[in-house]
């Protein structure tokens, strides 16, 4: 965990009198706070071509054994590694193909790891070029199969943001309550918002920042 950065931007929202001649003023508080992702979905993408089914099934179970036999080595536990079935295209049935080649079948194989050892597996994402030693040319950053970093230790810090954004509104409430001449009272109701947990920027995926917003109605007092 990184720690806490913000502890918040408390806005009010005026007062309102209700019909009973109570007065109420209206703030938020923010809380934000910077959190390393603990869990890590890498998929690992490996292509080929050919023009023997059979030739193409014993390069592609070749290619899986090298790829695993290297995360193993590296630390990876095999619950924490998952293969899919290869997808084989046959460029010479595709719509609008002209394919003229001798290699028609296009394989793409994704095997993925799923894991909490995020520092260890970003580590050995710098190390694929490895494999090709034995061959095996891993594609980077592949679209349809992209890294995916999450934070799933969210209840583990909640308390304590909700505690920080609920602070933040009364110190919010105080200084309207002082520049209004009136003294604060207790709160009459309050409403926590929805947790968001988004990348800090593009560069650094795999820190998140966690942001609430709670919403809090004081009574005011002469």
């Amino acid at each position: 965990m990184l720690g806490l950065i913000v502890l918040g931007v408390c806005v009010y929202f005026g007062l309102k009198n209700i019909s009973q001649g109570e007065r109420i003023v209206t703030v938020r508080g923010l809380a934000e706070q910077e959190v390393k992702a603990d869990r890590v979905i890498w998929p690992i993408t490996y292509k080929t071509t050919g023009s023997d089914l059979q030739g193409i099934y014993a390069q592609t179970n070749a290619a899986t054994q090298k790829i695993k036999n290297f995360l193993r080595r590296n630390g990876i536990a095999d619950q924490d590694i998952a293969t899919a079935s290869p997808e084989i295209i046959d460029l010479r049935t595709e719509r609008y193909s002209q394919f003229k080649g001798n290699e028609p079948y296009n394989v793409t194989l994704v095997i993925t790891v799923t894991s909490g050892q995020v520092d260890k597996v970003r580590q050995l994402m710098t190390r694929m070029g490895e494999l090709m030693k034995e061959g095996i040319a891993i594609s980077p950053n592949d679209y349809n199969n992209p890294i995916q970093y999450q934070f799933t230790s969210l209840n583990k810090i909640k308390p304590k943001m909700i505690e920080d954004a609920t602070r933040n509104a009364r110190e919010a409430a105080e200084k309207f309550a002082k520049d209004s001449e009136s003294e604060l009272g207790k709160i009459k109701s309050a409403q926590q918002g929805l947790f968001s947990i988004e990348n800090r920027d593009s560069n650094t995926p795999y820190i998140k920042k966690v942001r609430v917003v709670t919403t809090v109605n004081f009574f005011l007092e002469s």
